[in-house]
């Protein structure tokens, strides 16, 4: 099959939460977001509210990224047709990227590692826009060493990237976490820089443009770590020619302190008197030929929690007397642990600092806000929260004074390395389950404008089930009647959930519509609405529809939920549009209907069969009665048979398309298969057929052809076997693909042509690398044989940052027919879920 035609790849979807940590997101000039998601770099778009790529590059994970330039500097980036990103990770290094928008057309580009490596950590990097194609950016690293950096972009997309370590300064030995960078007032070409750590202190350092920067003063008055610094453009604050810049400093002491950097006068005519006042005004120092003092203009107290971040609004451009002048507004944006962003003004009259804008308190789940960022353009602000999440409100008000601040959509996905994901039953959506102890339902929303295949925005639908432990496995129970699906987690439990019937009106509102799986005369039966959290966090209690008198159709969106104080009562209804964090950590839980007992230890693998009669399940083994595969029937859920033939855990099971035969593969290199068969009075008889040794190393994943009784194994020995079932029960191994670049982790097949025979199999490395492979089954009367050819190698860029945990195709209707559009999801460690369209 070498004349194979090229297969085209889209990509539909990728869903992915952000890092926890402190610096990890910064909104560009471009318009976009950036956001580190385990060693992924992310970009989403605030518009549409979705991720629209990922940078691979980094082999630890992203703390923090930053713009160039980013929204504080867009006044100087109207018309780029390039904009930057610095990333840095755990292990010290930092990667500069180039985004080009020639043609309305994205290209991401890696351009360079920094020469010099921090040796621990990256905390921070900043960065001052000296002109549009020159930068000056300072990173800092948990060992107390700040680097500096001169970098210039290139006028011609021909040339390179010039970067330059200007300093290396040694502070400390204990971490910085903020800095910030400003040029000094009626002195260019000299900039200050704020440094802020573990010892409550504010360091300044100054320096030329050119080089060495040097210690000059250092604030005090905060009483714990300091967490943010941030400075202001030049404030223009009389009609002479009199400027100042301002920092703004939050800490883990609850306090926002604004302090003021004037300039004084030269060196030589401004001298200081030393009374008790020049204690009260603070700090003097020199740079250059100019004296500076720093005092305290404001201390914000607002906050009940530590503020991880503060950031002045981006510089908004005027018109006076026909010249262009950007006008640097003093508003200040903070967030905080105690789950609230404020936004801080000066009063008109008094001049007076308040908070004129408080938003977010109604967020029970995200455990308080790592940090807060202004859009661009001054009218949305972007929270980062402890549930990997984001929230955004945009101000819909009229008038730039009043303040209408309401929620908006916003991406979201896992915060932890995503362990198994399944389609629904005829597809239309998809269920994905994480280390972050969350299930999470996603699906494509209709588009009011239209319903093209170009407009497919996916959207977190649901979040089934919020557990208390890190959940290994997933598995979606076929055949007809409600939506139900069993997870296993690192407890000795399988648990079944069954939809909602506020679930059931959601999915109207998908694209999928939630046709052909359940019709809504059916639904009828369905006495649940939802489901309530116990106190655990463990097990899901149902809500009933005639529990309450609160009508069904209540307010929605759910607006009511500003009357909870703590963990809510869930008030599970209808949503009409994608539904935001508030309502997916508490509102869209589905109830357990059971819990299945047997195993001894953490369930590790979980699959049901085509017809929805059985499903399978496999712990966690060091020993041969450990690694039983339990069959348990669906509806009675009883446990109908043990089988035995595995001496370590199960890593994978199958049922075959015929539901005949069971495959599972193992930790001890083996593969078994089973006879599954059953008798006319519905008990269910198992036998093992074969245990072969197929592989040197690890078996992680197996997958049956959807036209045959032939399979493939994956393996950490960097090979995928296929493997056929002969007419006399035997079994021979008829190909094996070309050795892989790194351990193959997932496999998944799927039918192209029955008459022909033919089918792709989908590969999934540990690098986060896939590759599609056609393969044609060919029977004679000597026996099986196959043919494969290489279809595509995925670009990394569309792929994983590391080990893919599962592949899955999305069940076609007609399997007859033959497919010229398939579509594959994959779930990896670097917490994303990801859908690609493949056209054959």
């Amino acid at each position: 099959m070498s004349e194979n035609t090229k297969v085209e790849a889209k990509r539909v979807f990728i869903g992915a939460g952000c890092n926890r940590v402190v610096n990890n997101v910064s909104w560009g000039a471009s318009g976009l977001v950036s956001f580190g998601a385990q060693n992924a770099v992310a970009v989403f778009c605030p518009k549409t509210a979705q991720i629209l790529t990922t940078l691979p590059g980094h082999k630890a994970a992203v703390n923090c990224t930053h713009w160039l330039p980013s929204s504080k500097f867009a006044f100087k980036a109207k018309n780029l047709d390039r904009h930057y990103l610095l990333s840095g990770d755990s292990d010290g290094i930092i990667i500069l990227w180039e985004l080009s928008t020639l043609h309305n057309n994205q290209q991401w580009r890696h351009v360079l590692q920094l020469p010099l490596s921090h040796k621990k950590g990256v905390t921070c990097i900043t960065a001052y826009m000296v002109s549009e194609t020159d930068a000056m950016f300072a990173s800092a690293s948990s060992d107390g060493v700040v680097n500096l950096w001169d970098v210039s972009f290139p006028a011609q997309s021909s040339e390179e990237c010039k970067v330059v370590c200007l300093d290396s300064i040694c502070v400390d030995t204990k971490a910085i976490v903020t800095l910030a960078l400003a040029e000094l007032p009626q002195n260019p070409g000299r900039f200050a820089l704020a440094l802020g750590g573990l010892d409550n202190k504010i360091k300044l350092y100054s320096g030329e443009r050119t080089g060495k920067f040097t210690s000059v003063c250092e604030l005090k008055g905060h009483t714990d770590w300091i967490r943010s610094l941030d400075f202001s453009l030049p404030l223009h604050i009389t009609e002479q020619t009199t400027d100042c810049i301002m920092l703004v400093s939050s800490s883990q002491d609850k306090v926002i302190r604004i302090w003021k950097l004037v300039l004084v006068g030269d060196v030589g005519s401004w001298r200081r008197e030393i009374t008790l006042a020049s204690y009260i005004e603070g700090p003097v120092f020199i740079s250059g030929t100019s004296t500076y003092q720093i005092s305290v203009e404001s201390v914000l107290i607002g906050h009940e929690d530590w503020v991880y971040s503060v950031e002045w609004e981006p510089p908004v451009i005027n018109s006076i007397d026909g010249r262009l002048v950007n006008h640097q507004p003093l508003r200040i944006l903070s967030a905080s642990m105690d789950k609230t962003m404020m936004i801080w003004r000066p009063e008109k009259k008094t001049g007076v600092w308040v908070n004129v804008v408080c938003v977010g308190e109604l967020s029970h789940c995200a455990l308080g806000f790592y940090g807060g960022h202004w859009s661009p353009n001054g009218l949305s602000i972007l929270a980062h929260g402890y549930g990997g999440s984001f929230h955004l409100w945009r101000n819909v008000s009229s008038s730039k004074e009043a303040e209408n601040w309401q929620m908006q959509e916003v991406p979201s996905g896992h915060f932890a390395a995503v362990t198994d994901v399944t389609w629904a039953r005829t597809g239309e959506y998809l269920l994905s389950v994480s280390h972050d102890q969350t299930t999470r339902v996603f699906s494509s929303w209709k588009n009011e404008e239209g319903n093209e295949a170009e407009d497919e925005h996916w959207h977190e639908l649901a979040r089934p089930q919020v557990h208390g432990h890190d959940i290994n496995c997933v598995a979606m129970v076929q055949g007809k009647g409600n939506h139900r699906f069993v997870s296993g987690a690192e407890e000795k439990v399988v648990r079944v959930f069954e939809a909602p019937l506020s679930f059931l009106k959601t999915l109207n509102h998908t694209c999928a519509g939630g046709e052909g799986s359940f019709p809504e005369d059916l639904q009828a039966d369905v006495q649940v609405l939802g489901a309530n959290m116990s106190a655990l966090g463990l097990s899901q209690k149902p809500i009933y529809l005639h529990s309450s008198s609160e009508p069904l159709e209540r307010n929605g969106g759910g607006d009511g939920l500003d009357t909870f104080e703590t963990v809510p009562e869930a008030a599970p209804v209808e949503l009409k549009e994608p539904p935001i964090e508030d309502q997916l950590a508490f509102h869209t839980l589905w109830p357990e209907s059971h819990k299945l007992y047997g195993h001894g230890n953490e369930l590790f693998s979980l699959c049901g069969d085509h017809k929805g009669n059985l499903v399978a399940s496999s712990c966690k083994a060091q020993s041969a009665s450990m690694a039983e595969i339990w069959l348990w029937e669906v509806g009675t859920w009883k446990a109908v048979g043990r089988l035995q033939s595995h001496s370590l855990t199960v890593t994978h099971l199958e049922f075959s398309y015929d539901d005949t035969m069971l495959l599972s593969v193992s930790r001890d290199r083996h593969f078994s298969v089973f006879s599954i068969q059953r008798t006319d009075n519905g008990e269910v008889s198992h036998k093992l057929m074969a245990k072969v040794e197929a592989h040197k190393r690890i078996i992680w994943a197996c997958s049956w052809n959807p036209f045959g009784h032939q399979f493939a194994t994956s393996s950490r020995d960097k090979t995928v076997k296929i493997w056929s079932i002969e007419s006399d029960a035997r079994i021979k191994q008829i190909l094996a693909l070309p050795q892989f670049g790194s351990s193959v982790t997932a496999v998944a097949w799927t039918g192209l042509d029955r008459k022909e025979k033919s089918g792709c199999v989908a590969v999934g490395m540990e690098s986060g690398l896939i590759e599609l492979w056609t393969i044609k089954i060919i029977e004679t009367e000597e026996g099986t044989t196959a043919t494969a050819a290489l279809a595509l190698r995925l670009e990394p860029f569309m792929c994983h940052v590391s080990a893919v945990n599962r592949l899955v195709w999305k069940p076609t209707e007609k399997c007859e027919s033959n497919q010229s559009l398939l579509r594959l999801t994959s779930c990896a460690d670097d917490n994303c879920v990801r859908v690609f369209d493949f056209k054959f």
